[in-house]
């Protein structure tokens, strides 16, 4: 009985093992660059730092793999290896981070063995294939497998993987796909086999099933870890990671693991942000809010009486959608997310101001700090000049602008930029700017910025009944600043230089790291 399709049928398993391995090294390395990312701050400097760790290892792995004797015996130990250290990637750091407080050194430890292993995987590959006699063997045809698979793993990641996995589940289905690629490949080729590789293999496989069928546990047990009080919700979305946590009557929402707000204190940040400029625009009637998805600001918003429509622009759909809709989520903000002058835009807030020729009255900027350049460009003179074209003659700006205290040079970047913005109704001038702050017990000193076309005059806002923290007095403090948080020297922020992501990081750093 003729053997003559045993090597087109091992041909066929490598080439479809290029791509599975192409997909599984590119999560991998995804995995490691969003978890540093959450752990470590800076999403555009860990990325870049990952990359090119990754990359260096691969390197290191092609060169290495040289010295391996028996070409398919390698492959073979290869998957398995990255089986078990790619698989538990995500598990080991976020552990790693709970208990230890350390996360570098086991993120780049393992990255670099993900990526020695990865880099050894293609010339092992083509190694086999002329051993096997491939008939059509052509080295460019297995770099079109594997550049496919990694388009495949760029795409999924954010799309399907991350959304319905979350990263501990997606590190251990990855590994299992390593460990199978593994098994497949020691029984096509048996004869090169040993019996310590299929003992190794069938350890590493019942460990890793054994720990996905746990994952959920395994992320309930981190977390409890890693927030001081009872995780109620934690769901991964392709923007980022919501936790929503409760101690009694206490809720806090942190998303990729930074606090947004307790309830214990937000009414103080959340008055500030608001009040103020609806207190002292002539006209209300028309407000957007950028960012703000849990519907706190439009809350605030809502008390007053004239406001007759709110539009409200965020990224991520799944946070609007869950303080619209979940009962006790939706009970926090009074249900304004409800509310039929509210109208909710899940996109780029860049992309909706740019797009959009309609004006508002109040503008409120309840964004994200700037830790990285994709945040800090919502804090660009460019965006500001953005903005400013969506804002009626006499109407307000307001911004969340970070602490004063912490990061003081990023708080006065961020006003210095509004200053420098263009004023499209005073060509050559800049946008008037009234910067002021309050005390956040969550944060810390909190500070704000609000900006008009000309200078406002000094006047006590209109405030709505029933607010918890701010009075007229309150809003006179709220406007003066001490020795340590007073204004000082800071550049303009833009998408050139983005100046504040250094002030930002820096300030932060020298009171908490």
């Amino acid at each position: 009985m003729s053997t003559a399709p045993a090597p087109r049928l091992r041909e066929a398993w490598l080439l479809a093992a290029t791509f599975l391995i192409a997909v599984a090294g590119l999560v991998y390395e995804l995995i490691a660059a969003t978890v540093s990312s959450y752990l470590l701050g800076d999403s555009v400097r860990q990325f870049s730092i990952v990359i090119g760790v990754f990359l260096s290892a691969m390197g290191v792995g092609a060169w290495a793999s040289r010295f391996v004797g028996q070409a398919m015996r390698g492959f073979s130990w290869a998957q398995i290896a990255l089986g078990v250290v790619g698989g538990f990637m995500a598990p080991v750091l976020f552990f790693a981070y709970a208990w230890l407080g350390e996360v570098a050194m086991p993120l780049y430890g393992m990255l670099i063995a993900v990526g020695v292993l990865s880099g050894m995987e293609i010339p092992l590959i083509a190694r086999v294939l002329k051993e096997i006699g491939a008939p059509d063997f052509r080295f460019e045809n297995v770099l079109s497998v594997d550049y496919v698979g990694a388009l495949a793993a760029s795409l999924a990641f954010p799309l399907l993987i991350i959304p319905h996995l979350g990263l501990m589940s997606a590190s251990l289905v990855f590994g299992c796909l390593n460990l199978l690629v593994a098994g497949l490949s020691l029984y096509l080729f048996r004869e090169v086999s040993s019996r310590t590789q299929w003992a190794a293999w069938t350890i590493a496989l019942l460990c890793s099933t054994a720990a996905l069928a746990q994952s959920e546990r395994l992320v309930s047990i981190t977390e409890t870890q890693l927030f001081e009080d009872d995780v109620i919700l934690s769901e991964a979305t392709p923007y980022q990671q919501i936790t929503v946590t409760r101690f009694r009557d206490r809720t806090r929402l942190f998303l990729d693991y930074s606090i947004q707000f307790d309830t214990m204190d937000e009414y103080r940040y959340h008055e500030l942000l608001v009040h103020p400029a609806l207190g002292l625009a002539p006209r209300i009637e028309s407000v957007l809010i950028l960012g703000g998805g849990d519907g706190m600001a439009a809350r605030e918003v809502l008390r007053h009486d004239r406001v007759k429509q709110v539009t409200l622009v965020d990224l991520d759909p799944r946070v609007t959608a869950l303080f619209r809709d979940h009962p006790e989520l939706a009970e926090l903000n009074n249900r304004s997310l409800s509310d039929p002058r509210v109208t909710i835009l899940n996109q780029d807030a860049w992309q909706f101001v740019d797009e959009s020729d309609a004006v508002y009255d109040v503008i409120l900027l309840d964004l994200p700090d700037p830790k990285n350049i994709a945040l800090s460009k919502l804090y660009s003179r460019q965006f500001y000049a953005l903005v400013a074209e969506r804002l009626s003659a006499n109407g307000l700006i307001v911004t969340q602008a970070g602490s004063p205290l912490f990061a003081r040079e990023a708080f006065w970047s961020t006003v210095h930029t509004l200053r420098e913005t263009r004023n499209p109704l005073a060509p050559g001038d800049g946008l008037a700017v009234r910067p002021y702050h309050v005390y956040v017990p969550s944060f810390g000193d909190w500070g704000f910025a609000m900006a008009s076309f000309a200078p406002l005059a000094d006047r006590v806002p209109k405030l709505p009944a029933g607010l918890s923290y701010l009075t007229a007095e309150g809003w006179q403090t709220a406007q003066v600043f001490g020795a340590d948080n007073g204004e000082v020297p800071a550049e303009v922020n833009d998408i050139q230089s983005h100046a504040l992501v250094g002030y930002y990081l820096d300030g932060w750093d020298r009171w908490f790291r």
